[in-house]
C-alpha cells in the first residue's frame, strides 16, 4: 500500500539573516508549491530467504531528474550504502531514510511491533520525490517554445516537467550543473514529505488524523514529523541552519524564533562513528525549544512572487559572508540589526493589526481594501471618511513604510558584508512594484539576491501587477500562501490532471 504526503515552499517574508540568531523572529509563509513523496515496497511478496538478510533494498526514484538511485540499508545499523558509486546522491532524501528508519527502531519495543517493521522492511523501500514545477525556473523552456513571459505560459507547461540543468561546462570540468531554482526551499519541502510519508508508511505516525487546526497547532506526530526532518536536513546541509524553511514545510505558514544549535550536538558528532541508533534516540529526548506562533497575510490579501530571469542565488555563501562582517565591524552590524529588527517587529505588528481590523471592521476594511487596491500609495490616505477606515488607512501605511525600512537596511547590510542582498537590479524592480496600484509590500524573501521577489496586493490589483511584471520581463509564479503544512494525499499527485498549484490560481 503507497503513501503519498506533501509539505509545502516557503516565503520568508521578514527575518533574513536574524532569525540565524534566537530570539529574532521571521514571518514565513507557506505556499501552494508543494513537494510529494511516494513510498511503497519494492516487493509485493516477502522472499522465502529474506529472514536471513541484515541488508534490505531502497530504490529513490526522481522522474524530473530522470534518475534512479539504488542503495542497501543495513538493518542492523539503519545505515545506508549507494550500490553504484557513480550515481548522483541525494544527501536530504539518505539522511531522512536512516532517520526514519532508526526513529521507528527507537519507538517500537516490544515484539510485535519489532517483527511487523522488520517484515515491511525486508520488502524494501521504494520512494519516488517530485516537486511542483513553482520550485524550478521554467523560463528558458518558455523562452525557447518561443511564448511570452507570462503566468498562462507557465500554467500550459505540463505538472511536474523534467527539470533542466544549467549550462556551466564554462565553469570547468569539476563543477556539477545546478538546477535553477525559485528560491522556495525545495531542499527543506522535500526532506519533510520523505520524512512525513515514510513515518507513516512505517506506522511512527498517523497523520490521516490530522485536521485543519491540529496542523497548526501541531499534534504529537506531526512534532515528531519536525524533530526527524529538521535533524536529516540539518546534517545533509552540513551545518545547523535557522530551520525556519523547515518548520514551515512541517506547520505551514507562522512566526517562528529559532531553536537552539545544541540539540543537534549528537548528530553533528556522529561523523565519529556514534550509531545512528544513538543519534536519533538523544534527538528525540531533547529540549526542541523552537517558537512558532500561528501567522498568516490578512484578508483580501494576496501573495505574489516573479522571477527576474537573473539566475538563482546560493545562500549560504551569502550567510557566510554577512558572519564575516559581523566578526570585523561588529559596532557597526549590531547597530545594522536592532534597525532590521525594528522594522521587521513594526511590519508584523501592522500586519496583526490589520487582520485584527478585519475581524473587527470587516465592512469599513473591505471598502478601504478595495479602495486602495485601484490606487497608488499616495492617494490611500484621502480614501478614509470615518475613523475605523483612518485607522485601516494607517495600518496599511505603516506597513509600507515598514517594509521600506527593512530593504533600506538590508541593502546597507549587503554593500557592507560585499554580497548582493538587494541588488540594483531587483531595486529597481521592487521599487517599480511598490509604485503600483494595489501593491502594498515588496521584497527580496529570505536571504536576498537574484531569486524570485516577492509583492503583496490588495483586492483585486494582482492582474494588473502579474501584467506591469510581464513587461519589466519578470515571470510571475504560481504560487500563492496556503497557510496548510505537511499532508498525506489520497493518491500519486500525477494521476491528477493538474497540478493543485495550477488550480488555485485563477489567471
Amino acid at each position: 500500500m503507497a503513501v503519498v504526503a506533501s509539505a509545502p515552499g516557503k516565503v520568508l517574508v521578514t527575518g533574513g539573516y536574524l532569525v540565524l540568531e534566537k530570539p529574532n523572529a521571521g514571518l514565513v509563509l507557506s505556499t501552494n508549491a508543494r513537494f510529494y513523496a511516494i513510498v511503497k515496497p519494492i516487493y509485493e511478496e516477502m522472499k522465502p530467504d529474506s529472514w536471513a538478510w541484515s541488508w534490505t533494498d531502497v530504490k529513490l526514484t526522481s522522474p524530473q531528474l530522470l534518475r534512479e538511485s539504488i542503495y542497501k540499508l543495513s538493518l542492523k545499523t539503519q545505515s545506508l550504502q549507494s550500490v553504484s558509486p557513480s550515481q548522483a546522491r541525494n544527501p536530504f532524501v539518505e539522511k531522512a531514510v536512516e532517520y526514519c528508519v532508526a526513529a521507528a527502531c527507537a519507538k517500537f519495543v516490544d515484539n510485535d511491533n519489532k517483527k511487523a517493521l522488520h517484515k515491511l522492511l525486508l520488502q524494501g523501500l521504494d520512494i519516488t520525490i517530485l516537486g511542483c514545477n513553482e520550485f524550478y525556473s521554467y523560463r528558458s523552456q518558455i523562452e525557447a517554445r518561443g511564448l511570452p513571459l507570462t503566468s498562462e505560459s507557465l500554467a500550459s507547461l505540463p505538472p511536474f516537467s523534467s527539470i533542466t540543468f544549467n549550462d556551466e561546462e564554462s565553469y570547468g570540468e569539476n563543477r556539477k550543473p545546478e538546477v535553477a531554482k525559485t528560491g522556495l526551499g525545495s531542499s527543506a519541502a522535500m526532506t519533510a514529505a520523505v520524512v512525513a510519508a515514510l513515518l507513516n508508511y512505517l506506522g511512527v505516525v498517523n497523520l490521516s488524523l490530522l485536521t485543519g487546526e491540529q496542523e497548526q497547532k501541531g499534534s504529537a506526530d506531526v512534532d515528531l514529523v519536525h524533530i526527524i526532518a529538521q535533524s536529516a536536513h540539518c546534517i545533509a546541509q552540513g551545518k545547523v541552519g535557522s530551520g525556519f524553511d523547515v518548520s514551515s514545510a512541517v506547520y505551514g505558514s507562522q512566526r517562528y524564533v529559532r531553536f537552539s544549535p545544541e540539540v543537534l550536538s549528537s548528530a553533528q558528532a556522529a561523523k565519529n562513528g556514534i550509531p545512528v541508533q544513538e543519534v536519533i534516540v538523544d534527538i528525540l529526548n531533547q529540549k526542541w525549544d523552537h517558537e512558532r506562533t500561528k501567522f498568516s497575510l490578512p484578508p483580501l490579501m494576496t501573495l505574489v512572487l516573479g522571477e527576474p530571469g537573473v539566475g538563482g542565488s546560493s545562500t549560504p555563501s551569502m550567510v557566510g559572508a554577512v558572519k564575516k562582517w559581523q566578526k570585523s565591524d561588529p559596532q557597526k552590524s549590531l547597530d545594522t540589526w536592532r534597525k532590521l529588527s525594528q522594522g521587521n517587529s513594526e511590519l508584523e505588528t501592522q500586519l496583526t493589526m490589520l487582520s485584527k481590523l478585519a475581524a473587527e471592521h470587516w465592512d469599513s476594511y473591505k471598502y478601504i481594501i478595495n479602495r486602495c487596491s485601484i490606487l497608488t500609495s499616495e492617494q490611500w490616505i484621502h480614501q478614509a471618511s470615518e475613523p475605523s477606515q483612518q485607522i485601516i488607512i494607517k495600518a496599511l501605511l505603516g506597513a509600507r513604510n515598514a517594509m521600506l525600512e527593512i530593504r533600506h537596511h538590508m541593502r546597507l547590510m549587503g554593500e557592507a558584508a560585499g554580497v548582493p542582498i538587494e541588488p540594483d537590479s531587483q531595486t529597481k524592480l521592487l521599487d517599480a512594484t511598490m509604485n503600483m496600484e494595489g501593491v502594498l509590500l515588496a521584497g527580496v524573501p529570505g536571504a536576498g539576491g537574484f531569486d524570485a521577489v516577492f509583492a503583496v496586493t490588495l483586492g483585486d490589483s494582482t492582474n494588473n501587477v502579474i501584467k506591469s511584471w510581464s513587461k519589466l520581463d519578470t515571470l510571475a509564479l504560481l504560487v500563492r500562501e496556503d497557510p496548510r503544512g505537511v499532508a498525506l494525499e489520497s493518491c500519486d499527485p500525477r494521476t491528477k490532471a493538474i497540478t493543485s498549484a495550477v488550480s488555485s490560481v485563477h489567471i
